[in-house]
């Protein structure tokens, strides 16, 4: 069954990707300046949403932008429409992968709608809008810097730091491309997905996500790690075991600002603030916890004062024993998302490659080496001796993918298990070890300054 889903895709997925395709195009271009080929695949798109809810606004906004109406209403409506497509694709792919793996999921209730400042949101859809005029060729210094004032009144709020940070991340990316009219190539669909989400977070009345307390035993499964120049993130994906019985796919991050001269093993030191986070992730044990928020998407907002370390539970046999059975979150509308999937699953039976695994049923299946982390123990190595694969399905440029978070693997013909967070307390491996340790001191010495600065 997961070979039949990992081979065809949804029908009229390529088709819905492509008019996505015209529609980026045009915000390459600038919307100030659409020419005929792009205005005709503006008016292609609007005709998606024919017989649909959707169909007058959308015919009529995309009407206006191809006759130079540009306002904050008509990108809105763009962005909203642009997010359908995209939605309708996800839930195709992410469908088809639920049936094969016999995998269910709690389907998406409306939160209700908080009250959002709208002078502060003003300034960041008028930053949006200039450059959606201008398009990505038309981002200089100047504009790719016009966001900052909105930026920095955002981040004074905390209702609205999660835009600030998007919108700031975003700016920091076009100011590092400016003037993009040199670039030899663009990102394009990155940032009209960016322009999107920033779009419709900063509509007046955005639906938030109301967070409720769970209890129960956390398992975990695997660790997926982000290190970027400014940031270290790990999130956890496990299984939130209820004292009503019931069975739930979950998620935990925990995160820490960092500098880019911070990396690999020694990025673990900054999150010294999440022990009990840190200690169920070296030593594969269950975490207990008692009114832990939980948003519907499944998401824990991890508290270490809500969390217990308890016994040790072997990852891949929580996988083996009660994986098959657990009730998957549904997805939260701007994550719905082609390139947002990101599924656990047990992979067993296959034979490794390189850069592949041969599934049961003749698919073969990508296997992303790129997100193997520098701060864990696992490699491309142990990745192509494997014999068993705990790892999330991603759907990525055209193709499903799994990004490896834990193998079973045979080395000299030992058997080899390792993790991607098993050093989470330190690096096992002696070489490694060795540099975290010179590498630490100089995080020592940062921190220490940085409390000396404070102090100050």
């Amino acid at each position: 069954m997961l070979a039949d889903a990992l081979r065809a895709d949804p029908a009229g997925l390529t088709d819905a990707l492509g008019l996505v395709d015209g529609l980026d195009d045009a915000l390459v271009h600038g919307l100030a300046r659409l020419d005929e080929e792009r205005a005709a695949a503006c008016e292609s798109f609007a005709a998606v949403f024919t017989g649909s809810p959707l169909a007058d606004r959308v015919a009529d906004s995309l009407g206006k932008i191809v006759a130079g109406a540009v306002t904050d209403e008509h990108l809105a409506v763009l962005a909203g429409a642009r997010a359908v497509v995209l939605g309708a694709a996800h839930d195709a792919l992410l469908g088809g992968l639920d049936k094969a793996l016999g995998r269910s999921r709690e389907p998406w209730t409306v939160p209700g709608e908080p009250e959002r400042p709208g002078g502060l949101l003003a300034g960041g859809r008028s930053w949006l809008r200039e450059l959606a005029i201008a398009g990505w060729r038309g981002v200089d210094h100047e504009l790719a810097a016009g966001g900052a004032q909105a930026v920095q009144a955002l981040l004074a709020d905390p209702a609205t730091r999660r835009l600030a940070v998007l919108l700031d991340g975003f700016a920091a990316e076009l100011r590092g491309a400016a003037p993009v009219a040199t670039l030899d190539r663009i990102p394009v669909r990155r940032w009209a997905d960016l322009w999107t989400r920033s779009l419709l977070l900063s509509q007046d009345g955005f639906p938030g996500q109301p967070v409720t307390p769970a209890d129960g035993r956390f398992l975990l499964l695997g660790a997926d790690l982000h290190e970027h120049p400014t940031v270290f993130q790990v999130r956890a994906h496990g299984l939130l075991e209820t004292p009503g019985g019931d069975v739930r796919l979950v998620r935990a991050s925990v995160a820490a600002a960092k500098v880019d001269t911070i990396s690999g093993p020694s990025a673990w030191r900054m999150l010294a603030a999440f022990p009990v986070f840190l200690a169920a992730l070296a030593g594969h044990r269950v975490v207990e916890i008692s009114g832990m928020p939980l948003t519907p998407a499944g998401d824990l907002i991890w508290d270490e004062s809500r969390a217990v370390a308890g016994e040790p539970a072997d990852p891949f046999a929580t996988a083996r024993v009660r994986l098959g059975g657990a009730v998957a979150p549904p997805a939260p509308p701007l994550d719905r998302h082609p390139a947002a999937i990101a599924e656990p699953v047990l992979l067993e039976g296959y034979t490794a490659g390189a850069e592949s695994f041969e599934l049961p049923g003749g698919v073969t299946l990508a296997v992303d080496l790129d997100r193997l982390p520098e701060a864990g123990p696992l490699t491309p190595a142990l990745v192509a001796a494997s014999t068993a694969c705990l790892g999330l399905l991603r759907w990525d440029a055209g193709r499903w993918a799994v990004q490896p978070l834990a193998v079973q693997a045979l080395v000299r013909k030992k058997p080899v298990i390792a993790h991607t967070a098993d050093w989470a307390l330190g690096p096992t491996e002696p070489k490694a070890a060795k540099a975290e340790a010179a590498a630490g001191t100089a995080v020592d010495v940062l921190r220490e300054r940085a409390g000396r600065l404070l102090r100050k």
